[in-house]
Order: C-alpha cells, then sequence, then structure tokens
C-alpha cells in the first residue's frame, strides 16, 4: 500500500508540472560597447527568450562566435543562466575583441581598418552559432545568427 501511494505521489508530481517546449528565443539586441582600450573592444548585449513552461531550466553559451567585418574574432563568455519558470528573461552576453583583429580584417592593413572603421564610425557585428539549453538531463539548442551595426 505504501509503493502504490509513492508511486501516485511521484506520479501526480511528473504530470503536473509542464515541459511542453523549451524557452521561445526572441532576439539579439542592444548591443553596445561596454569599453574601447588600445588593445580591447569589449561589447555587451542581451538574449531576449520567454519560457512558457512550469518548470526552468539552463541555458549556456559557449558556443556563440563573435564576427566583426565578416571576420570571426571571438567567442561569447557567460556563465550557465538559470531559466525561470514562465517569464520572458534576459541573458545579458558579454565579448571581449582584440582591437588588432577589428582593424586587421580589411585588405588595406591596420591602418586601412582603423581609417575605414572611423571613417563609418561603426562595425558589423554578427553573433552565430547555437545557445543549449538543458533540463531535468535533457538537451536542445538554439540556433542564433544576427547581425548588427553598431557605432562608436
Amino acid at each position: 500500500m505504501k509503493n502504490h501511494l509513492y508511486f501516485i505521489l511521484l506520479f501526480l508530481v511528473f504530470t503536473s508540472c509542464s515541459v511542453s517546449e523549451k524557452p521561445i528565443f526572441i532576439k539579439v539586441d542592444n548591443v553596445k560597447v561596454s569599453s574601447f582600450t588600445g588593445d580591447t573592444i569589449r561589447l555587451k548585449a542581451n538574449a531576449f527568450f520567454t519560457n512558457p513552461n512550469d518548470v526552468g531550466g539552463k541555458i549556456a553559451t559557449d558556443e556563440i562566435k563573435v564576427i566583426v567585418n565578416g571576420v570571426e574574432v571571438a567567442q561569447v563568455s557567460s556563465d550557465e543562466f538559470e531559466v525561470p519558470a514562465r517569464k520572458e528573461f534576459t541573458i545579458p552576453l558579454k565579448v571581449a575583441i582584440p582591437a588588432k583583429k577589428v582593424f586587421d580584417n580589411n585588405k588595406n592593413g591596420v591602418l586601412g581598418g582603423l581609417l575605414n572603421s572611423f571613417l563609418k564610425k561603426s562595425i558589423e557585428v554578427q553573433f552565430k552559432g547555437d545557445l543549449k539549453y538543458k533540463v531535468f538531463g535533457f538537451s536542445s539548442e538554439y540556433p542564433i545568427d544576427e547581425i548588427q551595426n553598431i557605432k562608436f
């Protein structure tokens, strides 16, 4: 009798929590230059999501590449993020880009890339890769491919 009660209780717990679908990726936005020193450009951005499920999970961002003016220059660094249940949420993304890679990718060399970027006063930043969502031992991936022009 006791085993049947445990089984029924366990069954009710699992059926009452809804994990009907993975969180919905909305966009990557608010890309901004947070600092610009002589050798490093630091960017901040936000990835926007909504979670329709009754349970949370975790999202990892280690697989996202940052492409500036057509050349891969860095990867996003972020800690594993806790996903809240039944809410909209944002994940802060931080990127440290060596300035030499941004300005050296032009066919005219460092000076040409530097002049071109300063004349345009903007660079094209692309976030490309996968976010990994984990819940109860299951995982799924979100393909990310967002391009933005940022001004400095």
